[in-house]
């Protein structure tokens, strides 16, 4: 594993894309960058799409992230919506694959029981624990900047091994095993 790497998080979206992006060195994580791409102003399903793919290179071409972290789709109520998330995400995936950037994919329960040890948190927990873990000196516009940064967070914590072989598998884990970062 390289001494450092960079985690492009995605919150998938049809009208906001989040996206976060993290160094991880060694047992310390840093925030890069955050955001959202908004796609409200566009009608047509297709351009969204391009956008979010167009969108997602360049975050590969500016940061050179190692490796991208996504939120999966989740079964609602619409499976239009479903459907119309599905799409969004496979085209970031899609960009990821292009530059040959390795995909993990997440359950939204799993990436909020990494961050804040419950499945059912509120974006806000999220947003908050966040906040604790990285020192977020801005709040975002939107709570999908943190969701995609959750999902960044989440990767890190099921994919990091200190040097006595532990993994990380939630944010109850890496407090255990990192006592001297809560403030």
């Amino acid at each position: 594993m390289k001494a450092e790497r960079i985690i492009l998080g995605i919150d998938p979206g049809t009208n906001i894309m989040g996206y976060g992006l993290i160094s991880c060195k060694g047992k310390n994580i840093e925030l890069i960058s955050m955001g959202i791409l908004k796609l409200g102003k566009y009608s047509n399903h297709p351009l969204k799409l391009k956008k979010i793919f167009e969108r997602t290179l360049n975050l590969i071409k500016e940061y050179k992230p190692d490796e991208l972290a996504i939120e999966a789709p989740f079964f609602g109520k619409n499976i239009q919506s479903m459907l119309k998330l599905g799409r969004a995400q496979g085209v970031a995936m899609a960009a990821a694959l292009f530059k040959d950037i390795p995909i993990f994919e997440y359950s939204p329960k799993k990436i909020k029981q990494s961050i804040t040890g419950k499945g059912n948190a509120s974006k806000e927990q999220v947003a908050a624990m966040l906040a604790n873990l990285i020192s977020i000196n801005t709040s975002p516009e939107y709570l999908d900047a943190t969701d995609a940064l959750a999902a960044a967070v989440c990767h890190y914590f099921q994919k990091n091994i200190n040097s006595e072989g532990n993994k990380y598998s939630g944010w109850k884990s890496f407090i255990n095993q990192n006592p001297e970062r809560i403030k």
